[in-house]
């Protein structure tokens, strides 16, 4: 469509060419008084201005009809929420049906859709070590991808679980979205961080999805404290009975029960709010308690509108100033 634009010195053109021709018959007939008006002071080179605001307005239609993109810098207020899942064997029990680990499926699906564009999801499963599943995304087909391939594997290690879940709004936070770089190279360390004022909060906040029984080293509390360090609030969401179940665990009888002590224990100290998977519809409060920084991102955009506003108003222009001077449109 920009080929149009060839158009433009065309009628440039046609328009000095019609000058000219103006001129000649001027010269010819101006004696006569055929074109002089008495009382009518001469327009001189104001003549030329409705001409070329419609050449203008053309111009700007033209590059309009090719839809051009720009990359604008926006402001967003941005959140970040990581599910946290705990896949020990004690998920596999049935007191929650089909089982703790489905009911917790089931509570992070029904969170994921509820969220705003605005709101990054993660995906970090844990039992007695962490892994990141899935980068903090707005694109929650991946976020829901993630949370199907979950499964039951074995102990538990809640410290695991929220030190992996620290990492990976760490390494979003500094990832470049635009780079497709990929590195062997140990990251070099970094320094221990100033714990934030008391009561400052991240925008990022951690969903931990478990049935709260730490069976594995080290202390929970010590990554709590890591959490509440950074300003980074843990909301817990209890998998389970307070009653329990008994698996058979290798040939083993095990009582299995929902710890909520240790899991209010967990959302109390880091200012979050503690949840029971039987009212997963008040997870859907989490992320109106975020505290959503302002950041700016590059985005392209179409700024069809923009040419296509400033090609009308041009042409309006140039119309109202040929109507008001000339009596005629262009």
């Amino acid at each position: 469509m920009l080929s149009s634009l060839v158009l433009i010195p065309l009628l440039i053109m046609l328009y000095l060419r019609l000058q000219r021709r103006r001129k000649q018959i001027v010269a010819r007939y101006g004696s006569l008084g055929v074109v002089q008006e008495a009382g009518r002071q001469p327009l001189g080179y104001r003549r030329h201005i409705p001409a070329i605001l419609f050449l203008a307005g053309l111009a700007f239609l033209f590059i309009a009809l090719a839809r051009p993109q720009a990359v604008v810098s926006l402001p967003k207020l941005q959140g970040t929420v990581i599910l946290a899942f705990d896949v020990s064997g004690s998920m596999a029990a049935t007191d929650l049906q089909p089982s703790r680990m489905e009911a917790a499926k089931t509570a992070a699906r029904d969170f994921v859709v509820n969220q705003p564009s605005t709101v990054k999801i993660g995906v970090v499963a844990f039992s007695e070590s962490g892994f990141n599943v899935q980068l903090p995304t707005n694109d929650q087909s991946l976020v829901q991808a993630a949370i199907q391939r979950l499964g039951p594997e074995r102990g538990t290690s809640l410290a695991r679980g929220i030190e992996e879940s620290l990492n990976t709004i760490f390494v979003a936070s500094k990832i470049d979205p635009q780079a497709k770089n990929y590195s062997n190279l140990t990251p070099t360390p970094t320094a221990t961080p100033t714990p934030v004022p008391e009561g400052v909060h991240a925008p990022a906040v951690i969903v931990l999805l478990s049935d709260g029984e730490n069976t594995a080293p080290p202390d929970p509390m010590e990554a709590v404290m890591k959490a509440k360090d950074r300003g980074v609030r843990i909301h817990t969401v209890g998998i389970g009975s307070p009653q329990g179940i008994v698996l058979d665990v290798q040939g083993f009888k095990v009582l299995t029960k929902l710890d909520e002590a240790t899991l209010k224990s967990i959302s109390q100290v880091t200012g979050g709010t503690y949840f029971n998977a039987k009212s997963t519809a008040e997870l859907d409060a989490i992320y109106k308690n975020l505290d959503p920084e302002l950041v700016i991102e590059p985005e392209p955009m179409e700024i069809t509108s923009l040419f296509a506003g400033a090609s009308v108003l041009l042409l309006l222009i140039g119309a109202a100033t040929s109507l008001v001077w000339f009596s005629r449109f262009p």
